[in-house]
């Protein structure tokens, strides 16, 4: 479609004569109910001024039909004007009036408008997503993050809705069966921050103050909402304590009253990602309202995205980066916030940075290594790159950098740097210097050098310690070697670690520096007893891989779980996290053999006491089941997996986290007819574990287990959907079936996704992960071929967020031969002129394969 995909420059060009005063949008969704309504009527009124009075320019687009178009007082023909994704703008005057009327289209991929029946009840919702650009699927508008200006929508909705934007609503005029839904202006934001959400939603209220140093207080509404179907679930007294400290944490640190005047939160259906920054809007995925039972691991991510959109209140929304080449300026900072905030704001959430050494940085380490890998200022072309950018660099490697930054420049300088940075650039847009100059001002340092080696450049550094010692068993010389390029220079600290009378391996001794260059010599550690061993990164201070020297490895091996933080605690620890992301490291990297790696899992997993870091194993070891163990040992792993889940499942305290952690591991794992067995018997009530409640999202999860190995039957799983007649029941039903090992299930699955567009964009993900069972690799072979013959039409026809997902999740990654990395090879070379976004998909792609490859190889050495 012409125009669909902005380059950086057309905004670039736009922008330098493009100045919006205002958008007024009206948007009719009083027929959103009616199923036969495909379409809704937008109709937008842009004022804006044009520096170059004569010029032409275009405003984006995306809508099955324009209806009319007016520039200036004067009516344009809408077939002349309009492509199918840009309206044209002949001879702008000095001063603009635009107003397009427009009927678009309903989403049913979470891009745009998108919408919802629930099944429970048959109610409507509706909510909006655009980033990077979908506001253009919704009304008309200039969509580029450096055109912001005010935003008045008025929304006419059925008269038993409410209506939520980012404003407060003004006055509600009603109509009869519909009512309209007036808002106040906006403060100048970007396209694709604004939003709508509409529907009978369920809605919790609560409200904020806080005394400013002026002596006002700021009032600020609050209002958590979900499906009314979900009320019974909704546990909005906990989002909203968490919303209220992250709100006196951000007036603290950043010293500017938070400035869109409500703050609402919506949790809504089918949402693509984990949350979206909407300024006074916020919209989460629903699933963080939990049906069941889960881990503290669970309520502790939602906490952190809670605080992560809030952060983007200030980073992103207040201060928004001029073009997606500067992302990370929004992304990255909301990252590290997330984390930090959760300890600095005193929430109940105390294991933050352990969840970020041992699951973010993991996501980082994984995008910094492939092939596709890009610095954290990236060179964005255009919109696709700017959709496939939102990725473990921006979000995870730049919250690591930024950490690393704090620990370079001080906490103090950081944030009083950020406070200037804010009250400089209010409303406005910047690049990466605005943000430098403000912190080379509080903290002295120069930061070009620290920018162009961390910010500019890209992949990992690996740092490991070299040990000397003397015949008395005394350090002679430590150094911390570093390796990859570039060489950046490191804020680490060093720990040396030794065995205490209980046992523990405890730290006794620390040392903070700078690790610059091949090789950095920790002097104070000269004439130290020789420790048991070395830990570089003690307290995750920098981004990079860790490796140990070999008599700190043998520790490890005899001992991993032994680590602990302090004397007498058997809780949760940092560098005992820091060892396992270690090790699963050395298994990636095919340094460390797959058996080797379970072995420690099989002995020590069943004493880690911080239950995301139990997760994250259950995770990294049935991955490297699937993917990295040589196959003619998979089996003999698999059985020794499931036996570990059995017996520690049956040693877990009743009714504990770690108990049903090791009941989904359990699941994930079960091959043998005992262990399914087991289950099926956990399902119908003939087997029971003592605290054990095989809630409603258990249940689902044993049906996986079962349907995959054959041990379920279609009437089986359509019984279960009438137990849990709901959306999640639907998609965990999709899932079932398409994970059955038959043909027909796969040949079902296959075309439900590929041959039509009609899923929406949640079964899609469903039937995709029904699909790619790691266990029917012989069922799965024979997509292959298909797989790469139908790339480039998936790419041109669909949505680049389902494209994203049929690509990525269709790659035969499970097909882990020789055969299938000739494959992509012979497709990538062949389609040179592919789009660039889709190449990177199957470069990513052929990339895990070739180290799944290469990690089987050391396993079977």
């Amino acid at each position: 479609m012409p125009g669909k995909n902005l380059s950086r420059e057309e905004a670039r060009d736009r922008a330098a004569i493009i100045r919006v005063e205002s958008y007024r949008v009206h948007l009719d969704v009083s027929a959103a109910a009616d199923p036969g309504r495909p379409t809704f009527r937008s109709t937008t009124r842009i004022s804006f001024d044009c520096a170059e009075p004569g010029a032409t320019s275009f405003a984006d687009l995306l809508a099955p039909e324009v209806v009319a178009v007016e520039l200036n007082g004067l009516a344009l023909d809408p077939a002349e004007v309009f492509d199918g994704a840009r309206v044209a703008l002949p001879v702008l005057a000095a001063h603009n009036e635009l107003t397009v009327v427009a009927e678009c289209a309903y989403s049913r991929t979470g891009e745009g408008l998108h919408r919802f029946v629930d099944p429970v009840d048959g109610e409507t919702y509706l909510y909006t997503h655009y980033e990077p650009a979908d506001a253009r699927r919704v009304f008309a508008n200039f969509e580029q993050p450096d055109l912001k200006a005010p935003f008045t929508f008025t929304v006419t909705a059925p008269a038993g809705w409410d209506v939520y934007a980012n404003a407060v609503h003004e006055r509600i005029t009603d109509g009869g069966a519909a009512r309209t839904w007036e808002f106040a202006p906006t403060r100048p934001i970007s396209t694709y921050l604004t939003a709508v959400v509409a529907g009978p939603y369920h809605v919790v209220r609560d409200h904020y103050s806080r005394e400013l140093p002026d002596g006002t207080v700021l009032e600020i509404p609050l209002a958590a909402t979900c499906r009314r179907s979900l009320a019974a679930h909704f546990d909005a007294d906990e989002i909203l304590t968490v919303t209220k400290q992250g709100l006196d944490y951000f007036h603290q640190e950043f010293d500017y009253p938070y400035p869109f005047g409500k703050y609402d939160q919506c949790f809504v259906p089918e949402y693509n990602i984990g949350a979206m920054e909407n300024p006074g809007c916020v919209t989460f995925r629903e699933e963080f309202v939990f049906r069941s039972k889960v881990t503290e691991a669970a309520y502790e991510t939602r906490a952190n995205v809670i605080l992560h959109e809030m952060a983007h209140m200030w980073f992103g929304d207040l201060v928004t980066m001029k073009w997606w080449d500067d992302l990370w300026l929004k992304e990255s900072f909301a990252d590290f916030m997330g984390s930090y905030a959760q300890i600095g704001a005193g929430t109940r959430y105390r294991s933050a940075w352990i969840t970020f050494a041992n699951r973010r940085k993991a996501w980082a380490y994984r995008q910094d290594q492939l092939p596709t890998t890009h610095p954290i200022t990236a060179d964005i072309r255009d919109l696709e790159d700017a959709k496939l950018n939102f990725d473990g660099i921006t979000y995870a490697k730049g919250a690591s950098v930024l950490k690393q930054l704090v620990a370079y420049v001080g906490a103090e300088s950081f944030f009083e740097g950020a406070r200037a940075y804010f009250r400089k650039h209010a409303f406005g847009n910047t690049v990466l210097d605005d943000l430098l100059d403000a912190l080379e001002e509080t903290s002295g340092r120069d930061l070009r050098s620290w920018a162009a080696s961390w910010l500019q450049t890209s992949g990992v550094n690996t740092l490991t310690p070299e040990v000397a010692a003397d015949a008395d068993g005394r350090i002679t010389e430590l150094a911390v070697r570093q390796d990859g390029s570039p060489l950046r220079p490191h804020r680490i600290a060093v720990g040396l670690y030794d065995r205490a009378a209980d046992g523990a391996l405890l730290r006794t001794d620390r040392f903070e520096l700078d690790a610059t260059g091949e090789r950095t010599v920790v002097a104070e550690a000269a004439g130290r007893p020789l420790p048991a061993l070395v830990l570089v990164n003690d307290d995750d201070l920098t981004y990079c891989k860790v490796r140990f020297d070999e008599r700190s490895l043998e520790t490890l091996r005899a001992g991993l779980g032994d680590l602990a933080d302090e004397a007498g605690s058997d809780g949760p620890s940092l560098a005992r996290a820091l060892a396992w992301s270690a090790v699963w490291n050395l298994t990636r990297d095919g340094l460390m053999p797959t058996r080797d790696y379970l072995d420690l899992v099989l002995r020590f997993a069943g004493r880690e006491s911080d239950v995301g870091v139990l997760q994250s194993l259950h995770q990294q070891s049935a991955g490297a089941l699937a993917l990295y163990a040589d196959p003619a040992r998979r089996a003999d792993y698999g059985s020794a997996l499931a036996e570990c889940a059995l017996r520690e499942l049956s040693q877990a305290a009743p009714g504990s986290d770690h108990q049903l952690a090791w009941a989904r591991f359990l699941a994930d794992t079960a091959t043998g007819a005992d262990h399914l067995r087991l289950l099926r018997g956990l399902l119908d009530g003939t087997d029971r574990i003592d605290g054990l409640a095989v809630d409603q999202e258990l249940r689902w999860t044993f049906w996986l287990a079962l349907a995959a190995h054959g041990r379920a039957t279609t009437a089986e799983l359509a019984a279960e959907l009438e137990r849990d007649h709901t959306a999640s029941g639907r998609r965990q039903q999709t899932h079932c079936l398409a994970a059955l090992p038959t043909p027909g299930a796969k040949a079902a699955a296959w075309s439900a996704v590929v041959d039509s567009d009609e899923l929406p964009n949640a079964l899609v993900e469903a039937q995709i992960a029904g699909f790619n069972q790691p266990g029917q690799r012989e069922l799965t072979a024979a997509y292959a071929g298909p797989y790469f013959e139908m790339l480039e039409s998936v790419w041109a026809e669909r949505s680049i967020e389902i494209a994203m997902r049929i690509v990525a999740g269709f790659f035969p990654r499970y097909q882990t031969t020789p055969a299938t990395l000739a494959a992509t090879d012979a497709w990538l070379a062949g389609h040179p002129d592919a789009a660039p976004a889709l190449r990177r998909l199957v470069l990513e792609c052929r990339d895990d394969l070739a180290r799944a490859l290469r990690a089987q190889e050391c396993d079977a050495g």
